[in-house]
Protein backbone atom coordinates (compact mmCIF):
# COMPACT_ATOMS: atom_id res chain seq x y z
CA UNK A 1 0.00 0.00 0.00
CA UNK A 2 1.34 3.40 -0.98
CA UNK A 3 1.35 5.65 2.09
CA UNK A 4 3.17 8.62 0.57
CA UNK A 5 -0.01 10.73 0.44
CA UNK A 6 -1.07 9.97 4.02
CA UNK A 7 -1.53 13.04 6.21
CA UNK A 8 -0.88 11.92 9.77
CA UNK A 9 -2.37 13.65 12.81
CA UNK A 10 -2.42 13.13 16.55
CA UNK A 11 -5.45 13.62 18.74
CA UNK A 12 -5.88 17.04 20.28
CA UNK A 13 -6.20 15.10 23.56
CA UNK A 14 -2.55 14.02 23.27
CA UNK A 15 -0.56 15.99 25.78
CA UNK A 16 2.84 15.89 27.36
CA UNK A 17 2.62 12.20 28.18
CA UNK A 18 5.96 11.25 26.67
CA UNK A 19 4.60 10.40 23.24
CA UNK A 20 2.35 7.52 24.27
CA UNK A 21 -0.18 8.03 21.52
CA UNK A 22 -1.09 7.02 18.01
CA UNK A 23 -1.40 8.93 14.77
CA UNK A 24 -4.26 8.55 12.30
CA UNK A 25 -4.39 9.22 8.58
CA UNK A 26 -7.91 9.35 7.20
CA UNK A 27 -7.37 11.25 3.97
CA UNK A 28 -6.78 8.26 1.67
CA UNK A 29 -9.80 6.82 -0.16
CA UNK A 30 -11.34 3.73 1.43
CA UNK A 31 -8.89 3.32 4.31
CA UNK A 32 -8.02 4.74 7.73
CA UNK A 33 -4.43 4.16 8.86
CA UNK A 34 -3.12 4.06 12.44
CA UNK A 35 0.49 4.00 13.64
CA UNK A 36 2.49 4.42 16.85
CA UNK A 37 3.87 7.95 17.20
CA UNK A 38 7.13 6.61 18.68
CA UNK A 39 7.67 4.10 15.84
CA UNK A 40 6.62 5.86 12.66
CA UNK A 41 8.52 3.40 10.48
CA UNK A 42 6.97 0.41 12.24
CA UNK A 43 3.72 -1.39 11.56
CA UNK A 44 0.69 0.47 10.29
CA UNK A 45 -2.83 -0.78 10.91
CA UNK A 46 -5.44 -0.32 8.18
CA UNK A 47 -9.18 -0.12 8.82
CA UNK A 48 -12.18 0.44 6.61
CA UNK A 49 -13.79 3.81 7.31
CA UNK A 50 -16.91 2.13 8.74
CA UNK A 51 -14.84 -0.08 11.07
CA UNK A 52 -12.89 2.97 12.25
CA UNK A 53 -16.12 4.92 12.93
CA UNK A 54 -17.40 1.96 14.96
CA UNK A 55 -14.20 1.83 17.01
CA UNK A 56 -14.25 5.57 17.71
CA UNK A 57 -17.92 5.42 18.70
CA UNK A 58 -17.24 2.58 21.16
CA UNK A 59 -14.14 4.28 22.57
CA UNK A 60 -16.08 7.47 23.25
CA UNK A 61 -18.85 5.53 24.96
CA UNK A 62 -16.51 3.92 27.52
CA UNK A 63 -14.50 6.93 28.62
Amino acid sequence: MDLTGARWRKSTKSGGNGGNCVEVADNLPGVVLVRDTKDRDGATLAFSPSSWRGFVTMARAVR
